[in-house]
Order: structure tokens, then C-alpha cells, then sequence
């Protein structure tokens, strides 16, 4: 039975090489240049409108696709020598047993890379004769290489920890396998962190966990660095004092030197987030003052204010 493409015609032979203009031996230099210049001749963009520019234009892409590609081009080679041969034996075009040669081939079909569906970014999909040679084997190739790449990456698994437990390090059971595993996360991490556990994932893969670090309002993170802000009163700024500040350890009391202005930030050397590979060393802490304006004054306080204001600095 002959191969129908999806028009239900009879499939013709494409010849690539002769659609290119270059002969069997060309070289990969020679294929490259004779695609340029083509390509360049009866781009859409310089033919706009012309749909038999168009078509010629797909059919020097997928011709490029074939032949630039050494696997792809000994397999259609193989095709073309098969249909040469029965062409010198006085077959007609129309009685080429595509079934049977496909059929032949099946068992030495290997991956070929790219895009069956569209090749030319946008500008159509292959022809049937283009997928009937290699549309199983790029299906196919797409399998393995998503295979091989789960068998490298492993198996990803979401888990959320709080910003203190990316602080301190944290632990979480799993149950996978049949078994119960207790798994440490270390201190240190930030979202996208991976943590990995050999050999807990189907059929003996690794398991990674991938960390999620859920809002934390309190700071704002740079690497291992914080930032967070803390409003004192306009008086403590004025006269100097001390400011109870927020740590992931706890609150910590501050010295604030008289005549501090607003928006000025002060280090604390070490109280930053771990590292991950040394969580003995920590970033800092920078700590942004906001000033709080009282809203409401004692006739004591306003009057000492408006003397204050009275006098010239």
C-alpha cells in the first residue's frame, strides 16, 4: 500500500538537494551558502503576499533542516538511494512502496532534535513527506532526551518553610517509597534552593526538594544581608537614646546618637542570614529609621517646642 499524505494523494519524492541547487557531495559549507542566498531570495518579508514565495520559502527550510543535519541526511540518503534504485528499474513514481521502506527502517530510527511542528519559527510546519520519514523519530528523540533529563535532574518535589526556619534550619518527614524519611534543610536557603536526597525518588532516582520561602514582612533579603526599618520618635532622634530593633533572634537594643536624621541606616555586623556552606558566618542587618511625629502634644510639650523653635541654631 502506497503512503497517502493528509490530502489523500499519493506522497511524491522530495528532492532537497535539488531544491537547494547543490549536488549530493556538497559539502556543509556549500549547503549553508546555497540556503542563504535562497532563503534571502524568496523570504516572505521581501516577498510579501507572493504565496508561491511562501511555499518555496518552507521548502528550502525544511531541505536546510534535512541536509544540515548529518544524521538527517544519511537517513534521507538511505531513502533517496532506495528510490533511485527502483526508479532505474523502470518504477513508476506513483507505485513506490513508502510503507515497506519505512517499515525497514523502524528498528534503526535514532533521535533527531528539533521541532516537528514548526521548524521555521513561525513560518509553517514540515510537509508530510518531512514527517513521514522523521516525525516518529523526532517524537521519539523528544522522549528519550525528557527522559535522560529526569534521570540527570532527578525528581522535584514544592515544600514551604517560614523565613525563621530558612533562618535556624529545618527538618521535614517524607514518605516516599514505602518509607519514612526525615530530611534536614539547612539553614540558609532561599526560594529555588534545592535539596537534595539520594536514591528517594521512583525507581531509585534522587529526590530534589525545592524550597519555597513563604512572605516574610518583617525583612527584606539581599543574599545574606537584611534590611528592615524601624520608627522611633522625633525626640529620640533629637536628643539620642536607645531603640529596641527586630533580629531573627530576638529584639536587640540600638544606640541612636542625638541629631540622628530620618532614613539613616545602621549595620549589625553578623546578624544577617547564615550561608548556606558556612552557616557559622552570617551576613548583616541594616537597619533603616523612620521618625514617628506625634500626632497629639501636652500643653508642656508644645510650649517647650514653640521656645525651642523660637530660637535661632
Amino acid at each position: 500500500m502506497n503512503l497517502r499524505g493528509d490530502n489523500n494523494s499519493i506522497m511524491d519524492y522530495k528532492d532537497y538537494y535539488k531544491i537547494l541547487g547543490v549536488e549530493r557531495k556538497a559539502s556543509a559549507d556549500d549547503i549553508r551558502k546555497a540556503y542563504r542566498k535562497l532563503a534571502m531570495q524568496f523570504h516572505p518579508d521581501k516577498n510579501p503576499g507572493d504565496k508561491k514565495s511562501e511555499d518555496k520559502f518552507k521548502e528550502i527550510n525544511e531541505a536546510y533542516q534535512v541536509l544540515s543535519d548529518e544524521t538527517k541526511r544519511a537517513r534521507y540518503d538511505q531513502l533517496g538511494s532506495a528510490y533511485s534504485d527502483f526508479r532505474t528499474r523502470g518504477g513508476r513514481p506513483g507505485d513506490f512502496q513508502w510503507d515497506d521502506w519505512f517499515q525497514q527502517q523502524n528498528g534503526q530510527q535514532r533521535g533527531y532534535g528539533g521541532n516537528a511542528e514548526d521548524p521555521f519559527g513561525g513560518a509553517g510546519g514540515f510537509s508530510d513527506f518531512f514527517r513521514s520519514i522523521f516525525g516518529e523519530a523526532v517524537r521519539s528523540s523528544a522522549r528519550n532526551q525528557a527522559a535522560q533529563q529526569q534521570q540527570q535532574q532527578g525528581y522535584q518535589q514544592a515544600v514551604d518553610i517560614t523565613f525563621q526556619e530558612a533562618y535556624e534550619g529545618t527538618a521535614r518527614q517524607l514518605q516516599t517509597n514505602g518509607r519514612k524519611l526525615q530530611v534536614r534543610i539547612p539553614a540558609g536557603v532561599k526560594t529555588g534552593s534545592k535539596v537534595r536526597v539520594a536514591g528517594a525518588g521512583p525507581e531509585g532516582l534522587d529526590l530534589y526538594l525545592i524550597v519555597n520561602v513563604t512572605d516574610e514582612n518583617r525583612f527584606e533579603r539581599d543574599g545574606q544581608d537584611l534590611t528592615t526599618t524601624s520608627t522611633l520618635s522625633v525626640f529620640t532622634l533629637i536628643l539620642g537614646g536607645e531603640a529596641e530593633v527586630e533580629t531573627p533572634t530576638g529584639k536587640v537594643k540600638l544606640n541612636i546618637p542625638a541629631g540622628t536624621q530620618t532614613d539613616q541606616v545602621f549595620r549589625l555586623a553578623g546578624r544577617g542570614m547564615p550561608h548556606l556552606k558556612n552557616p557559622a558566618t552570617k551576613g548583616d542587618l541594616f537597619v533603616k529609621l523612620k521618625v514617628q511625629v506625634p500626632k497629639y502634644l501636652s500643653s508642656k510639650q508644645r510650649e517647650l517646642l514653640e521656645e525651642a523653635a523660637r530660637i535661632k541654631f
